[in-house]
C-alpha cells in the first residue's frame, strides 16, 4: 500500500469525467488500498480515483464507525430524497470549507471490490459523502455548488 499524491485545486484532471471500471483486477485492488490509506492519512471521509490522478469510477468512504471503509466501483445514484444544507470540505481543496445543499437521502447502486452488485440507502453524512464523491467522478467539485458567501479558509495548525 502507498500514499498517493492528491490532485489539488486548479489541476485540470479534477474537471474530467472518470471512466467505468471494466475489470476488477489487481491494479484496481491496489488502487483501492492506496486510496483508503491516502484518505486516512489526510483524515478524509471520502476519496475518488480522480483525486489521486486515476480517471476510474472508484470511490472510497469511511465514516470512522465500526463498519470500516466502503468501496464503491462504478457507483450510480438512482434516487435522491430531501435536501440538507451541510458544511463541506474536500481533500483537493485543503483548509477550505463552505456550505452546500446535498440530498438528505440517496439510493445508490455500485459494485464492491469482490465484484458483487450492491445497493445502499444512505442518509445524512453517508448520503452527503456519496453525492460529493460521485460528483468528482463526473468532473464536478464542491466549489461548483457552494452557497455564495459561505466559503471559509481555515489556517492549518502549525505542526
Amino acid at each position: 500500500m502507498a500514499i498517493r499524491n492528491l490532485r489539488l485545486e486548479g489541476d485540470e484532471i479534477l474537471k474530467k469525467k472518470s471512466r467505468e471500471v471494466e475489470v476488477i483486477d489487481e491494479k484496481i485492488q491496489i488502487l483501492i488500498d492506496d486510496m483508503i490509506e491516502t484518505m486516512h492519512k489526510y483524515n478524509g471521509v471520502g476519496l475518488a480515483g480522480v483525486q489521486v490522478g486515476v480517471l476510474k469510477r472508484v470511490i472510497v468512504i469511511d465514516l470512522y464507525d465500526d463498519k470500516g471503509p466502503i468501496v464503491m466501483i462504478n457507483p450510480v445514484i438512482q434516487k435522491t430524497k430531501g435536501e440538507q444544507e451541510v458544511e463541506e470540505g474536500c481533500l483537493s481543496f485543503p483548509n477550505q470549507f463552505a456550505k452546500v445543499v446535498r440530498p438528505e437521502e440517496v439510493i445508490a447502486e455500485y459494485t464492491d471490490r469482490e465484484g458483487k452488485r450492491m445497493r445502499v440507502k444512505a442518509k445524512e453524512l453517508l448520503a452527503q459523502a456519496i453525492s460529493h464523491e460521485v460528483d468528482h467522478l463526473n468532473g464536478e467539485v464542491f466549489m461548483d455548488k457552494i452557497i455564495p458567501g459561505t466559503l471559509e479558509y481555515i489556517e492549518p495548525e502549525e505542526k
